[in-house]
């Protein structure tokens, strides 16, 4: 069975926490237009990968070099919606 997607927005948030060691209270707040990529100093370019790979062990999901793009990471929406989109195809 899928997950819901209030469970994927915990997990990915969770992710983040992790990854980018952002206040858990902080990415609790992360709403559809919560900035990312250029947003967030802690999500640069060697942190991207870090947080691909980790989406890739806790989501289950395999993420192809085609699939990254800016808008994917541009905000928290875009990335959920990559995430839930991910999780449906696989």
């Amino acid at each position: 069975m899928k997950p819901s997607r209030a469970q994927i927005d915990a997990d990915l948030k969770a992710i983040l926490v992790d990854v980018l060691g952002i206040d858990a209270e902080d990415a609790a707040e992360f709403g559809d237009e919560t900035g990312l990529f250029g947003h967030l100093p802690e999500l640069d370019s060697m942190a991207v990968a870090g947080l691909l790979t980790e989406m890739e062990d806790r989501l289950d999901i395999v993420i192809d070099d085609d699939d990254v793009d800016g808008e994917m990471l541009e905000t928290y929406g875009g990335l959920l919606a990559f995430a839930e989109a991910k999780i449906v195809s696989d």
